[in-house]
C-alpha cells in the first residue's frame, strides 16, 4: 500500500512540476507572437481565470507596467508597477467583470535589438460586445536578446473626450 501511495504521490508531483515548467517558447519567438500573447492572456469573459504564469513569462525581470491618467484634481500622473503588482491589483477585476482587449492598429519601430510598438486597442466586457467601453494606446517597449522577445515596459493611456486617439493611430478606413 505504501508503494502504491508513493507512486501516486510521485505522479502527482511530476504532473505539477510539468505544469509549472510549461514551455512558452513559441509565445515569445516572434514580435507578433509576443504582442498577440499579451492581448490574449489578459482577455477573457467574466469568470475566466487568466494564465498568469504565461503573462509573467512575457516580461523581463525588471519590466514595468505604467498606466497614466489624470487625478481627481486634473493632474497627469503615471504609476509604475511590476507584472506581479498588476496581477494583484487587476487580476480579480478582470475575472469578475470580463475584459477583452483587442488590438486595432499597430505602429512599429525597430533599431537593432530594441522595438517600440504603438498598439491601439479597444476594450470590451464580453467577446461578442459590439461597442467598446474604452479605447487607448499601449506603448510597448521590447527587446530581443537573440533567443526570444522580452517586454521591457508597457506605458498606456486611455482615450478621453479631451484626448481622442489621433487618426494616424486608428485603422485606415
Amino acid at each position: 500500500m505504501k508503494k502504491i501511495l508513493a507512486v501516486f504521490m510521485f505522479i502527482g508531483l511530476s504532473i505539477n512540476a510539468q505544469e509549472k515548467t510549461k514551455d512558452y517558447t513559441k509565445n515569445v519567438a516572434t514580435l507578433d507572437n509576443t504582442i498577440e500573447t499579451l492581448y490574449s492572456v489578459i482577455s477573457g469573459d467574466k469568470g475566466f481565470e487568466r494564465n498568469w504564469a504565461l503573462f509573467k513569462h512575457l516580461f523581463h525581470k525588471d519590466a514595468k507596467l505604467i498606466p497614466t491618467g489624470k487625478t481627481k484634481e486634473g493632474k497627469q500622473i503615471a504609476r509604475y508597477i511590476t507584472p506581479e503588482e498588476y496581477i494583484k491589483s487587476s487580476g480579480q477585476w478582470l475575472v469578475q467583470n470580463g475584459f477583452h482587449e483587442v488590438e486595432i492598429h499597430r505602429e512599429t519601430q525597430t533599431f537593432g535589438n530594441i522595438t517600440q510598438v504603438f498598439s491601439t486597442y479597444k476594450s470590451f466586457k464580453k467577446k461578442d460586445d459590439k461597442e467598446p467601453f474604452m479605447r487607448g494606446i499601449n506603448s510597448i517597449q521590447l527587446m530581443n536578446n537573440g533567443e526570444r522577445w522580452w517586454i521591457i515596459n508597457i506605458f498606456w493611456m486611455q482615450e478621453s473626450k479631451d484626448n481622442p486617439i489621433p487618426k494616424k493611430y486608428l485603422p485606415k478606413e
